[in-house]
């Protein structure tokens, strides 16, 4: 069997990458199936950078095709941030909750039709040395004047989809899962992978 490793310690996005591939003949690999899984320092200035490094800084201590992903959340009205800075807006050990609620400070006043943002996940698959793919994935919506919702993480209690009139923390998981920028991106991904490993998809 084909493996692949997720070069990440994000027990959600693990969850959700699994759950995607979950019927193809691969498998799947985290850090706790290595010894020497490095922490790869995230310096690159855009989401794409900071995929690539991930992606082949696990794949050169592992070997192993590696799978890496950067997200953001990109709002109009502050000219695309927090976008790269998105994990850590509020600073360095920030919680989720500190950087929903910097967030709304910076949008004080600012008018619904103005609060318009995009969720954008990128995720590289380093194939081997210098063979690397990227794919994204992105969802409009809006950012609300106060946090809502229970599930989810990061932003989801701010972000708003005007077609459910839910934020993304106020969709069961099952439901977001289907329609979140990573959802997208692993979901093109997927593709790539049968793609180049030439994996027969499995029939219902």
């Amino acid at each position: 069997m084909k493996q692949i490793v997720l070069a990440t310690n994000n027990e959600h996005k693990i969850e959700e990458i699994s759950f995607i591939l979950q019927n193809l003949p691969i498998s799947v690999l985290s850090k706790k199936d290595f010894n020497n899984f490095p922490d790869v320092e995230e310096t690159g200035t855009t989401l794409e950078e900071n995929a690539i490094l991930k992606a082949k800084g696990i794949y050169e201590a592992t070997n192993v095709i590696s799978v890496a992903d950067d997200s953001g959340l990109e709002v109009h009205a502050l000219g695309g941030r927090p976008g790269v800075m998105s994990a850590r807006y509020a600073g360095e050990g920030c919680s989720f909750e500190d950087n929903n609620r910097k967030l709304l400070k910076e949008l004080e006043g600012v008018p619904e039709n103005e609060r318009t943002a995009a969720f954008r996940c990128v995720i590289a698959i380093c194939f081997g040395e210098d063979n690397v793919e990227l794919v994204q994935g992105k969802v409009t919506g809006k950012i609300t004047t106060e946090i809502r919702g229970e599930q989810g993480f990061g932003y989801d209690p701010v972000f708003f989809l005007p077609f459910y009139q839910k934020t993304f923390a106020e969709l069961p998981p099952e439901e977001k899962n289907k329609i979140s920028h990573r959802a997208i991106a692993i979901n093109k991904a997927r593709e790539l992978l049968i793609k180049r490993l030439e994996i027969e998809v499995p029939t219902e």
